[in-house]
């Protein structure tokens, strides 16, 4: 690995990096916060359809119901099948839960190895080696679909001697 130019990275661009890092990962806990609330607000407003449903099925008439069964326009099945859809969706968000906690505890690491690396490492070569054992400890990789990690770089480039 070089650094900006051309020669050995230093600390301070490692630091620069894990702050990147950092951000990249805040960014993306907003964007899934985002969906998480657009999945809740579509929870809300299905959960409220099915109480309207059964309150129209318990609001029904003050006469007795004939011998030939019930003659509710309630439809069971749609309701079990909206439950079911709610559900499904309440699952998402509590993986959307997990995954964004998992982000921002990953992004802290990032801003404390960048504390870390400013205040205790002189060399460049020694904060590279402390990012890749860091990226590898904690799977960063995994985190950044469209982005090359220093830990992908360093085995890419160890790949190629």
């Amino acid at each position: 690995m070089t650094g900006e130019n051309g020669s050995a990275p230093t600390t301070e661009e490692f630091v620069e990096y894990c702050r990147t890092q950092a951000g990249l990962l805040r960014g993306s806990v907003e964007t899934m916060v985002t969906e998480a609330d657009e999945l809740l607000a579509e929870i809300d407003a299905k959960t409220e359809e099915i109480r309207a449903r059964l309150d129209e099925r318990s609001a029904g008439p003050a006469t007795p119901q004939s011998t030939e069964g019930p003659d509710d326009d309630v439809d069971l099945e749609g309701i079990e099948a909206m439950e079911s859809d709610v559900e499904r969706q309440q699952l998402l968000v509590r993986t959307k839960q997990a995954r964004m906690e998992a982000f921002r505890e990953l992004a802290d690491d990032y801003d404390a190895l960048a504390g870390d690396l400013r205040s205790n490492v002189d060399d460049g070569r020694e904060a590279m080696e402390r990012v890749v054992e860091f990226e590898a400890d904690r799977d960063a990789p995994a985190y950044f679909e469209d982005r090359l990690t220093v830990l992908e770089a360093a085995a890419g480039g160890s790949d190629a001697e």
